[in-house]
């Protein structure tokens, strides 16, 4: 089946009680028994929820993964995700991350014995020599937040496999429709729901896909165990969002490639950040593993002062934290989504106190550059 068809229908069977074409809410903390050790598959709310389960399934299909976990967030997702090492173990970090994946490794992994080291994940070289005889896991997000450098997946995955490393990737700037880790050879796939999978700036969630039956285990018992569990009512949003997935992001990949291309061309912007540009340096490798580029924009304006101007001036676009909405967001990354990393390491990666970030909403694309274009005047 298609990518829609399994967007629409994966995890969706009408309800078995009433004939509903949507997933009920199915809002309730624990389930009746039969008898003692008698159920219908579901015991307590923390284990099971059928509008979990919907949605796990039908995110899993969409990776082309066996197995789906639904957290609380994208960093609940992660930290499960990472319970797969222990301590002793050594993990590469992707070097340019979002700052709350670089601030769980740098201020909680650490203290409880994993180790971690920063490495340019898009320089295959670079990974190669970074490894260690304890290293069991490689963490990797693409294209990156926010300048969006790109990871050879196939190879990063052939080079861990090799040495019996596993990959992660963060999936969250793509989303399936754009990319599917798992078809280069990744293990793990990671998103933050509240982003493109739910598209609607309406709920705060994560989620975990994976293949290995064993890992799979232990994931859910960690989802268990923990109890960072995707309400019932978010899981719903979050459903609701897949069905219209693949047309949000055909808009999304569409506005996004028009605004790209007016910022290249806009005398006051030094340098553009987006892989659809053929002067993006890994251009090439991101139309072999990408459908498409999507609508994650930033955007070199030189300094803090001309950011600030962008970023209190514009009307249409606004200023907030997050992505992924049908709505445009603007940000500033240095100061939000990535002030825990240290600013030296910061400035090295191109974040600079003069970047901003667009992640494009699906409004009219004229009116979306006519704001920009007021904004940077």
């Amino acid at each position: 089946m298609g990518f829609s068809t399994i967007a629409i229908h994966a995890g969706n069977d009408p309800d078995s009680a009433t004939g509903a074409v949507s997933v009920p809410i199915y809002q309730t903390s624990t389930y009746a028994q039969d008898g003692l050790g008698e159920h219908k598959g579901f015991e307590y709310a923390r284990t099971q929820n059928p509008t979990r389960s919907a949605l796990e399934a039908n995110i899993a299909a969409l990776e082309g993964a066996k197995f789906g976990y639904a957290f609380a967030s994208g960093m609940a997702a992660i930290d499960a995700a990472l319970k797969l090492v222990v301590a002793g173990d050594h993990v590469l970090l992707g070097d340019n991350t979002y700052g709350g994946t670089f601030r769980l490794f740098d201020k909680v992994l650490k203290h409880y014995g994993i180790e971690f080291d920063l490495v340019d994940t898009t320089d295959i070289s670079s990974v190669e020599q970074a490894f260690k005889e304890n290293t069991k896991m490689v963490f990797v997000e693409t294209p990156t937040n926010p300048v969006m450098s790109v990871t050879d997946l196939k190879a990063v995955s052939e080079l861990a496999h090799a040495r019996g490393a596993k990959v992660v990737c963060d999936n969250t700037f793509m989303s399936p429709y754009l990319q599917r880790p798992i078809d280069f050879g990744v293990d793990i796939v990671v998103h933050s729901t509240t982003k493109y999978l739910n598209g609607h700036s309406d709920s705060v969630g994560g989620f975990v896909a994976l293949s290995d039956e064993k890992d799979a285990e232990h994931i859910q018992f960690i989802q268990n165990s923990v109890g960072a569990i995707l309400s019932p009512f978010d899981s719903f949003l979050v459903l609701r969002g897949t069905k219209t997935l693949a047309v949000r992001m055909e808009a999304h990949d569409k506005n996004g490639r028009e605004v790209a291309n007016f910022l290249t061309e806009h005398p006051k912007i030094q340098k553009v950040y987006y892989p659809g540009l053929v002067s993006h340096p890994q251009h090439e490798l991101a139309k072999r593993q990408q459908t498409g580029f999507g609508g994650m924009v930033s955007f070199e304006t030189g300094s803090l002062e001309n950011a600030k101007a962008v970023l209190e001036n514009v009307r249409l676009c606004t200023l907030a934290e997050s992505l992924g909405g049908v709505e445009t967001l603007i940000s500033h990354p240095a100061s939000m989504t990535h002030a825990s990393v240290p600013i030296e390491k910061r400035e090295s990666l191109g974040i600079t106190d003069g970047l901003v970030r667009i992640s494009v909403g699906i409004e009219d694309v004229e009116d979306i550059i006519a704001d920009l274009d007021q904004a940077l005047s």
